[in-house]
């Protein structure tokens, strides 16, 4: 039989998500044989357990998929192939060392198999969306291509490495055409394992500002989040905090950009999007020669408060308050409640994080340390956004107001991902080919060259 290429639902990027977990502790009987363990995964997901579903993971898995990223999942498949209907059958084949099961699925607007890869552990390895017999596959997300504000004339590209020793990471600068010295900005990512351009379905928002901004005479660093590159060493990282898993990686490269011939090292700046933007204060305290800070969707509030936000929200979209939603929120709820109740010193997994995580993040009021920054902030938000709202916004407003080196920006027809769109914002909309907005680009521009 000729074989079908594989279709993987992105695993979006979402502020949500921490995509940090280590080994979480069994709970329930493992299922005995690949089959039973791929229907028990599969029925966990449609009931909403998704702690429960990514107890039997292997540390990749773990790693790329904790709860709340199955949740994002799950929605996002849905809302490609509409509501789940019911399993039709399964069946299992061999592929390598690992037992493959296809449980052909009925949703409302596709038949497709759900491909669980189980391992010789009977631990699930993998999960992906593959066309049933007779059907097509779903449509992936498309690379967008280029933004048309960019100027390919205009700038140029070269590989570099961000970080010293075990940790490096490989990135990309886009340069300026001519000499310079030009300034030059850091990108930091939001939550989860992105790549160099912060790829999320049909976008690449980090490679739109690379090229937009380049463009316009400004240099732009990029480069994979160690939690991509390094996932599972990270992972297994005793006391894991937001310093290792974001902040180290962004100094080294602000450093390596003050050290780059044709870069002026007193105009380096750092731009960070969602959880970057949120670390933006810390990273700039820890780093003064820094010449300014982008906050692009900074929240303002703990991230524990923010999922349980937006898996309600997400749940409340079709107008369908289902039985399976509540007790996911409820358990979702419950999870919070564990991260509320840490003890200082205490260790172990909650909410799909080490507890070291949470507590480092404990009592951070990202506006609130922003006013002890010393450089100027650009403050940017999309009025679309369903995951850091305007009501962030308003709270980086109430505590910087008063200061005259920063600027505040919202675009009433932008998400999360600073694309335009209309109506209310969903998970499904990122897997739509879009760009960030020109307005946005010329903006950062404009306020870096003053």
């Amino acid at each position: 039989m000729k074989r079908r290429p594989a279709v993987l639902i992105p695993f979006l990027s979402l502020f949500s998500s921490i995509l940090l977990a280590q080994a979480l502790p069994i709970q329930i009987a493992k299922p005995q044989g690949p089959a039973a363990a791929a229907r028990a995964f599969l029925d966990l997901m449609v009931k909403g357990d998704f702690p429960t579903a990514a107890q039997n993971f292997t540390d990749a898995m773990k790693a790329a998929a904790p709860p709340v990223k199955l949740a994002e999942i799950w929605s996002a498949l849905q809302g490609q192939l509409g509501r789940y209907k019911r399993r039709i059958a399964t069946r299992t084949v061999k592929e390598g060392l690992y037992d493959v099961v296809l449980a052909t699925t009925e949703f409302e607007r596709s038949t497709v198999d759900l491909k669980v890869v189980v391992d010789e552990r009977g631990r699930i390895a993998g999960f992906f969306v593959v066309p049933a017999e007779g059907e097509k596959a779903p449509a992936p997300a498309a690379d967008p291509g280029p933004p048309p504000y960019a100027r390919p004339d205009s700038y140029r590209e070269q590989e570099v490495t961000v970080g010293p020793g075990e940790w490096a990471v490989p990135g990309t600068l886009t340069l300026p055409a001519g000499q310079g010295p030009f300034p030059a900005v850091v990108l930091v990512h939001g939550s989860g394992p992105n790549d160099r351009d912060e790829t999320v379905g049909g976008a690449k928002p980090f490679r739109d500002l690379a090229w937009g901004l380049a463009s316009r005479g400004v240099a732009v660093l990029r480069y994979e989040k160690r939690s991509r590159q390094h996932g599972a060493k990270l992972a297994a990282t005793a006391g894991l905090t937001v310093q290792q898993e974001t902040i180290d990686d962004t100094l080294a490269a602000a450093a390596l950009l003050r050290g780059t011939e044709g870069i002026d090292p007193g105009r380096v700046f750092v731009l960070g999007h969602s959880l970057g933007a949120m670390l933006a204060p810390r990273i700039g305290r820890q780093d003064s020669q820094i010449a300014g800070l982008i906050v692009m969707a900074g929240a303002a509030k703990p991230i524990e408060d923010l999922m349980l936000e937006q898996v309600t929200y997400i749940a409340a979209l079709d107008g369908i308050n289902s039985e399976e939603e509540k007790r996911r929120i409820q358990g979702l709820r419950e999870e919070v409640a564990k991260v509320k109740a840490l003890a200082p010193g205490a260790t172990g997994m909650v909410l799909g994080a080490p507890a070291s995580y949470w507590l480092d993040l404990r009592g951070y009021d990202p506006p609130e340390a922003a006013k002890g920054v010393k450089q100027p902030l650009l403050i940017l938000q999309g009025e679309r956004d369903y995951q850091v709202t305007m009501d962030a916004f308003a709270a980086w407003k109430k505590a910087l107001i008063g200061r005259s080196d920063v600027t505040f920006k919202s675009y009433p027809a932008l998400n999360h991902l600073f694309i335009a769109g209309e109506g209310k914002s969903n998970p499904a909309e990122y897997q739509r080919p879009g760009h960030v907005a020109e307005s946005v680009v010329a903006d950062i521009a404009s306020w870096i060259r003053r």
